[in-house]
């Protein structure tokens, strides 16, 4: 083989050998993310040059732009780097603020002059409006030249602003943080952009490469630069295009997957927002924050929003991860020994929909840096923890090299589990451990035992077969296709049937001929790694139960939020039906005819 590899002549070039497809070989693109923390320690720059060289071993699992330069985006969170500051603040003739009393802005700015101080002024006058000290602003060091073609057209000016609070500090500042940057981010642009604003945490990223970060912010490679922690991301665009603030880490969390359930988790967002309430919090300062999630938005971009929300108005990283992004808790034999937690997503389905994956999440707020899988697990998360105190947690293996000598546990999250480390009080925190403490600490249980209805299953009433089936059929919208490729498997196998899963029927809404009601219901789902999934084949994972009655406020708990009807499925035969109105809750009756004589105006 060797030999013919060098073998030239006029018409044969040189002979390699075929290892597979193109598009299986070369294509492996699906975001990487991970974590580093130091558990016993207080950080040093060592951990943030493990993380770049962790951040560039993800390149293959990148996107690039046709400049073959230009990333789809990379970047990093840390704590907040105060030695970097330090400089900034002598120069300046200032005290620097007291740790978690100093809030840094990590701002994308417009090129032009004009633009930028009109952006900043408005940026200043907002954090003002809510009594924040302004110190002054700091330009970032960076070296554009090092930038693909795409990424540099595109560039924004990136400064700090640098803030403080007499009064507040941690989780009470970064409040008061959020509630000021949601406000500017009204007027926010591509080219105007808050990457984070914390008095805890940091974001460094951008439309690069993973190895190209850390030569285009200097602030990296400063040996003064150091952190108990950094979580780090390479992008992989699929359903929008690449952007400088759409590059991850987002505010609290880096995410490798998708969402499917998007449309959906928008919808019931925008719609929960008119009610959102929750005590210390005035109703101007939640209007503020208003629209929380946006369509013209990646699904990571929302699914952080959603995130941030619950954390900034009281919950910690790790509840908001498991009302978000639940396991699948009905027929999971392992929880069988947990009915506490179980208690805990049962009175969450009724309250909060799924932000259901595929989903591999990492996130931190500063105190909390954790990482946890979707229901079906299909993102790889494994970690390392070595015997110093170090926790290493990837979408691929050996992203770090660390001495085999020195690890003391390896693994991998399974579907639904989450590992997460307490910075604070310097611990590792499991799976189990951590979901059984938020699930003890409301009586869920007894909120969804004496608040919840359920229709149990009826059997149907027999109907006998017409004896004319076939113009029933016709008449009823069914073809030839439907009965014998989706009624007939249905009926023999009891399964859903499986075929090929391109459609290329006319809309049902755009034909002149009658068709079923289903055939104007289209689903939408991503473009990439959808197996053929249901509630029959997989009820381990998925089901189709769904509630009835008023959603309570998601911010504000309690008892009354339990009170929903329960159903198996929402379809019902007669005797289930009037088992629903016949129930306790308020129903109505909508007639669905129209009189045909006056046409579609009726």
């Amino acid at each position: 083989m060797a030999q013919q590899n060098n073998l030239k002549t006029d018409n044969i070039h040189q002979i390699d050998p075929y290892w597979g497809p193109r598009w299986l070989v070369e294509e492996r693109d699906a975001c990487g993310v991970g974590f580093i923390a130091d558990v016993r320690g207080s950080g040093s720059h060592q951990l943030i040059e493990q993380a770049l060289l962790a951040l560039g071993c993800l390149e293959h699992r990148g996107g690039c732009s046709a400049d073959q330069d230009s990333g789809d985006g990379s970047g990093m969170m840390t704590a907040i780097p105060r030695d970097v500051l330090a400089p900034w603040f002598a120069e300046n003739g200032l005290n620097m603020p007291e740790s978690e009393r100093l809030g840094v802005g990590m701002v994308f700015l417009p090129q032009a002059d004009q633009e930028r101080a009109e952006a900043k002024a408005h940026i200043e006058e907002i954090v003002n409006k809510y009594n924040i000290k302004i110190l002054g602003w700091r330009t970032v060091p960076v070296l554009p030249q090092i930038l693909g073609r795409q990424a540099r057209e595109n560039q924004p000016y990136v400064e700090q602003i640098l803030v403080t609070s007499p009064d507040l500090a941690g989780s009470q500042f970064d409040r008061l943080l959020y509630i000021a940057r949601s406000e500017v981010g009204k007027q926010l642009a591509d080219d105007f952009y808050f990457c984070s604003f914390s008095c805890r945490t940091i974001v460094y990223k951008g439309m690069v490469r993973g190895e190209i970060l850390r030569e285009f912010y200097l602030d990296l490679q400063n040996p003064a630069y150091s952190s108990q922690f950094a979580i780090y991301h390479r992008r992989f665009s699929t359903n929008t295009q690449p952007k400088w603030p759409l590059a991850q880490p987002m505010r609290l969390l880096g995410h490798n997957g998708e969402i499917n359930t998007l449309l959906g988790n928008i919808n019931w967002m925008s719609a929960r927002e008119p009610a959102l309430e929750t005590q210390g919090w005035t109703h101007e300062e939640l209007q503020s924050l208003t629209p929380i999630v946006n369509p013209a938005n990646s699904d990571s971009y929302n699914l952080d929003s959603a995130l941030e929300l619950l954390v900034r108005t009281g919950r910690s990283p790790l509840e908001a991860a498991m009302i978000l992004v639940p396991e699948a808790y009905n027929n999971q034999p392992d929880l069988q020994d947990y009915p506490e937690i179980i208690d805990f997503y049962e009175y969450y389905s009724g309250l909060q929909e799924p932000w259901d994956g595929p989903a591999l999440l990492v996130f931190s707020d500063g105190g909390i840096v954790g990482a946890c899988l979707d229901r079906n697990g299909l993102r790889p998360a494994r970690y390392s923890i070595t015997n110093n105190g170090y926790i290493v947690v990837s979408s691929e293996a050996g992203t770090i090299p660390l001495d085999e000598t020195t690890i003391i546990e390896k693994g991998r999250l399974g579907p639904g589990q989450m590992i997460a480390v307490d910075l604070e009080k310097g611990e590792i925190k499991r799976n189990w451990p951590i979901k059984q403490e938020i699930a003890r600490s409301n009586p869920y249980g007894e909120w969804v035992k004496s608040q919840r209805t359920f229709i149990d299953k009826e059997t149907a009433i027999d109907i006998p077969a017409p004896s004319h089936l076939l113009p029933l059929q016709t008449a009823f919208g069914y073809t030839s296709e439907d009965v014998d490729l989706i009624i007939v498997p249905m009926a023999e196998q009891g399964k859903e049937p499986t075929f090929c899963m391109g459609d290329d029927t006319p809309l049902a809404v755009l034909s002149s001929k009658p068709h079923l009601l289903y055939d104007y219901f289209k689903q939408r789902f991503a473009q990439v790694t959808n197996p053929p999934i249901d509630p029959l084949r997989e009820s381990l994972v998925m089901s189709l139960t769904m509630y009835l009655g008023r959603r309570g406020n998601i911010l504000k708990l309690g008892v009354d939020d339990a009170h929903l009807l329960k159903l198996d499925s929402p379809l019902l035969n007669n005797a289930e039906l009037a088992k629903v109105k016949t129930s306790s809750y308020k129903t109505a009756e909508l007639s669905t005819l129209y009189d045909l004589t006056t046409g579609p105006g009726d």
